[in-house]
């Protein structure tokens, strides 16, 4: 759940779009057009989209070796990836967040042009990477205009799965844009998709980092990113239910941690996202060890929701709720991987939940809106794990007062209205957005053969 008493750059990034909106009336023409626009370019084949995002991963051998590199070299294996050889130079960086300089060996890789089968308003990096203490990977993004332009090298993060004396503090970084988009935390979002302007394409260049003369170096499995241009809409179609299936996942409250570890903003609802991701993480296998865990008080129930909201954390947000540092944190549990999409329907979700994919959806609504919740909130991450009979969405929802009421069953129209809608009325009356069906994904780096065709459904590889 955001907190509610200091606005984020995702809560500015919402009012923008609103107002953006409101501005624009209707969806412009453009947009419209987009959905039957051809793809092209790096191996796509020009089909028309079945929807409005288009996400798209390098994963494979094959992936890493289409890229550029300078200093880093393709590592072959199980799980390909792409890490430092021959350092492409040294350079200093000050760690804002510690005032730290210090000099870093780095190598670059940098992905072919991806033309997006959907023009896009808004585009959301992730990645899955090992970095041993002492390296770090920063991921960017440039993109091109629908008018043929070019945008600047965005930073979508600085990144280290660790937080020691050798590494870096984890960081999304402010202050991007250049007066016709901006990054916002971890959104790269058009300012004014009103205008018909879109994100046509794009390249992602990853930056590997480590101390001089070590060994050790970062290896990245998987880099994405997916586009979007969501329909302005306050309601969405109603989907009929398909599915009846409900998934084991554990169950975990992040009221009870209310108070606990302010560095790390404090529990309690700042720390749904981390929540909702430990329990996935542990669905799939994941487990945390006594000794990483020693640093937790001993009196806290749940240990493991602490160590996830300490290894999420973004020190420029100064919360745990950055999406993309949350998949990469799943990542690193061994057997994982991690990506942030939209999907379009509960359709979609009912399709993975049949091949045992949980997901952690973003919503946000009025107390009135959503029958049960016992609650408002302007952003809020929850676990879907099924669903019943009726076609009613059984989530673990984290903002309960302890675990046993974790689980929650919420009435399917009102649920898929406030998950995939992009506009909606906050308690003053003020037209805001909604998230547009936003999801973390976490899944097995050797999916079984139906989760590859689940996934694939769902736009993701």
């Amino acid at each position: 759940m955001s907190r509610a008493e200091q606005p984020s750059r995702r809560a500015l990034l919402a009012a923008a779009v609103a107002a953006a909106a409101v501005a624009g009336g209707a969806v412009p023409a453009a947009a419209e057009a987009a959905a039957s626009g051809a793809g092209g370019g790096d191996g796509d084949t020009g089909r028309a989209p079945a929807r409005r995002v288009d996400y798209r991963a390098w994963t494979t051998y094959s992936d890493w070796r289409r890229g550029t590199t300078r200093g880093a070299r393709v590592a072959a294996g199980s799980r390909p990836g792409v890490t430092i050889g021959t350092p492409a130079g040294t350079t200093d960086y000050t760690d804002p967040h510690t005032g730290t300089t210090a000099a870093w060996e780095y190598a670059t890789w940098t992905s072919p042009v991806h033309r997006l089968t959907v023009p896009s308003t808004e585009a959301i990096a992730s990645w899955n990477a090992h970095t041993p203490s002492g390296t770090w990977i920063q991921v960017e993004l440039r993109g091109t205009y629908s008018d043929g332009t070019d945008t600047p090298w965005y930073v979508m993060g600085r990144w280290t799965a660790g937080d020691g004396d050798q590494d870096i503090r984890r960081t999304s970084v402010d202050d991007q844009g250049d007066g016709r988009s901006s990054v916002w935390t971890d959104t790269f979002a058009v300012d004014d998709a009103s205008s018909g302007l879109r994100l046509a394409s794009y390249r992602l260049r990853l930056t590997l980092y480590r101390r001089p003369g070590t060994r050790s170096a970062p290896t990245v499995w998987r880099v994405g990113a997916m586009g979007s241009d969501v329909p302005d809409r306050f309601t969405v179609p109603a989907s009929a239910p398909g599915l009846a299936r409900e998934l084991r996942v554990p169950r975990y409250s992040q009221e009870i941690h209310k108070g606990q570890y302010p560095e790390y903003d404090n529990g309690g609802e700042a720390w749904c996202s981390p929540t909702s991701s430990q329990m996935i993480i542990e669905y799939w296998g994941g487990r945390l060890t006594e000794d990483q865990l020693s640093w937790v008080d001993p009196s806290y129930a749940d240990p493991q929701v602490c160590h996830a909201a300490r290894y999420t954390y973004d020190n420029q947000y100064s919360g745990c709720g950055n999406w993309p540092f949350n998949a990469a944190y799943a990542a690193t549990f061994k057997g994982l991987q991690g990506v942030v999409t939209r999907l379009g329907s509960l359709t979609d979700l009912e399709t993975l939940i049949a091949a045992g994919i949980p997901a952690i959806t973003s919503q946000s609504f009025l107390e009135k809106e959503l029958t049960g919740a016992g609650y408002g909130t302007s952003g809020h991450l929850m676990t879907v794990i099924g669903f019943t009979a009726d076609g009613d969405v059984i989530a673990n929802d984290p903002a309960s007062d302890d675990n046993e009421a974790v689980r929650r069953v919420y009435k399917r129209r009102e649920w898929e209205n406030i998950w995939l809608r992009t506009k909606r009325y906050n308690a003053d009356g003020k037209v805001v957005s909604g998230t547009g069906g936003v999801c973390y994904l976490y899944f097995p780096a050797q999916p079984s053969a139906r989760q590859r065709g689940a996934l694939a459904a769902v736009g993701v590889r």
